[in-house]
């Protein structure tokens, strides 16, 4: 008897296995990994992986990402943060070399008024400093300058370039554009979405405020502070709040003009230096059209530019003198300019 009972407990087992040996499921693990790909139908929707990456092929094929900035996207992670929850970056990449998508080539020949220079005086500038914002203050014997990479704020002698006062951001944040108002020194950070607010006198932090884009230049207008972000959009915050008021696109007569970089308000305008160029934009507050172009091809000789980063950036201007300063990432000059019709 307990032959016989051995010998169905075997038998069941047998047909067990034979009938998983028919599962769907069984069958699909066991089918070899060649055979199992199939191709997708030509009106198949493509999967969110290869939409991904076909999108950041054609935008490194319009030169519009490097491998370096795709690698960036792709490392990003797809959640959603609360500003209290967001982490503070460790690391923030250095800027990369884009491609202008505006044709300022024609700007200065077509669309707008184009305004040359005559050079006013010389004087040192830190060759190391890639500066992202520059403030001639009342004496007119001082600058304020923000840097990026070796983020810092620094006081400077107009006269000598030698640096009165320093403060260095902490590592993990890229300094962006500066600006004065009101005795309070403001600064924005490149990716980090985080600006902080300094007593003019002797650098201490005071406060910081945050906004959910990236940070290029800052300037103000007497009553708000304004932003620019590398796109064409330029925004009007108030600056007890930091609320945004409005916004203007800023359009030529040829589209709309990005990488809007260092900002200056000078007699009622907007100026800014437009990234990779030696253009300076003029723009109208009020409605973003582009006023003309302020061409400073020439103003540094190129061979004091072997970095293809050392370009025009810095604008400082004084209301009360109407004297007018600029100078560039890595320059080893600042100048004092006037703007000829």
């Amino acid at each position: 008897m307990r032959y016989l009972f051995l010998s169905f407990l075997i038998i069941v087992l047998l047909l067990g296995c034979q009938a998983n040996s028919q599962h769907p499921d069984t069958e699909e693990v066991l089918t070899p990994i060649s055979e199992s790909i199939e191709m997708p139908a030509a009106n198949a929707s493509p999967s969110p992986i290869r939409s991904v990456a076909t999108k950041l092929a054609s935008d490194l094929d319009k030169g519009s990402a490097s491998p370096i900035q795709l690698a960036t996207r792709t490392s990003e992670p797809l959640i959603t943060t609360t500003r209290e929850q967001l982490p503070v970056s460790t690391v923030q990449p250095s800027p990369i070399t884009q491609v202008t998508e505006y044709p300022v080539e024609q700007a200065t020949q077509i669309a707008e008024p184009t305004w040359h220079y005559r050079i006013i005086n010389e004087f040192p500038h830190d060759s190391s400093a890639y500066t992202q914002g520059l403030v001639i203050e009342t004496d007119l014997r001082t600058l304020l300058e923000g840097t990026g990479r070796d983020s810092s704020l620094r006081r400077v002698d107009l006269q000598t370039g030698t640096i009165l006062q320093y403060y260095a951001l902490p590592d993990n944040y890229f300094g962006e554009g500066i600006t004065l108002f009101e005795d309070k020194i403001y600064q924005l950070t490149w990716r980090s979405e985080i600006g902080f607010i300094y007593d003019s006198e002797n650098f201490e932090q005071i406060g910081e405020f945050y906004y959910p884009h990236q940070g290029w230049g800052l300037t103000h207008d007497g009553r708000n502070l304004i932003v620019s972000d590398g796109t064409e959009v330029i925004r009007f915050w108030d600056p007890a709040t930091f609320k945004e008021i409005r916004r203007i696109s800023v359009m030529s007569a040829n589209g709309q003009v990005t990488q809007l970089n260092e900002l200056e308000y000078v007699n009622g305008e907007i100026w800014a230096n437009v990234w990779h160029t030696d253009l300076i934009v003029r723009i109208s507050p009020k409605d973003g059209r582009v006023l003309g172009w302020i061409d400073l091809t020439g103003l540094l000789d190129p061979q004091l530019r072997p970095d293809p980063e050392a370009v025009l950036n810095g604008i400082a201007y004084s209301e009360e003198s109407g004297r007018l300063f600029v100078t560039g990432k890595y320059w080893p000059t600042l100048f004092e300019i006037e703007i000829l019709n």
